[in-house]
């Protein structure tokens, strides 16, 4: 443990919201949302050290939903057992709303419109890939999204909004690439080089656990320029 104190007292913990039932916070790129392996950084661990820094007494902090290693953007967690069960409920059922921001390169001029991409994807569990395939394939899953261009970078990427409709294994990485729009620092499907992944989980609705009141919270990413919007 000493490690990631001294990881992330270097790295401070970017608070979006908090009270006394959730604690929303900003997951860099590169660090795990949770994880198993002993001295590796991830964002549980970093919020328990900050809720036991407050001395609130022992930590707890359950987290809703995950973001993969490589994406930034807002990450949810419980702060008791009680609303960790009621925010999990709310997003079996679908009470969760979640959009993305991605910098891609089109290989065609894309417009302003809603644009919807149904996909079948099948996970390859031992590179750690998923792929479009047909919707007859055993162990394949219906992945469904929206997207639209929101601007455009000095260089000519594409700024995408991204409404995530169901939550499969990389499936907008997975399902941009596959419609010819991989996303800048995604090289493990298809995407230009750069410095870390443009993809960003910028919006999350969900219900408040304590109130049921809708709560929405917006944070820009950070690789996304005020002028390419």
């Amino acid at each position: 443990m000493l490690w990631f104190r001294s990881f992330f007292a270097m790295n401070k913990l970017k608070i979006l919201l908090e009270d006394n039932d959730i604690l929303a916070v900003f997951k860099p790129a590169g660090i795990a949302s949770e994880s198993a392996r002993i001295g590796s950084m991830d964002m549980v661990s970093h919020v328990k050290n900050y809720l036991a820094e407050k001395g609130s007494g022992e930590p707890y902090a359950a987290l809703i939903h995950r973001l993969d290693q490589p994406v930034e953007g807002i990450l949810l967690f419980a702060k008791n057992k009680g609303s960790a069960a009621k925010l999990s409920k709310a997003l079996q059922e679908g009470k969760f709303e979640k959009e993305y921001i991605a910098v891609v390169d089109a290989e065609e001029a894309l417009s302003d419109e809603e644009n919807p991409l149904v996909d079948w994807l099948i996970k390859d569990s031992k590179s750690n890939t998923s792929k479009v395939t047909q919707a007859n394939v055993k162990g394949a899953k219906k992945a469904e999204l929206s997207y639209r261009k929101t601007g455009e970078t000095p260089d000519g990427a594409a700024v995408l909004r991204v409404k995530l409709m169901t939550g499969r294994h990389h499936q907008i990485r997975v399902q941009l690439s596959h419609a010819g729009m991989p996303i800048r620092g995604d090289r493990k499907y298809g995407g230009r080089s750069a410095g870390q992944l443009m993809l960003s989980a910028a919006v999350l609705r969900f219900p408040h656990p304590g109130t049921g009141k809708m709560l929405n919270m917006e944070q820009s990413p950070s690789f996304l320029d005020k002028d390419w919007q």
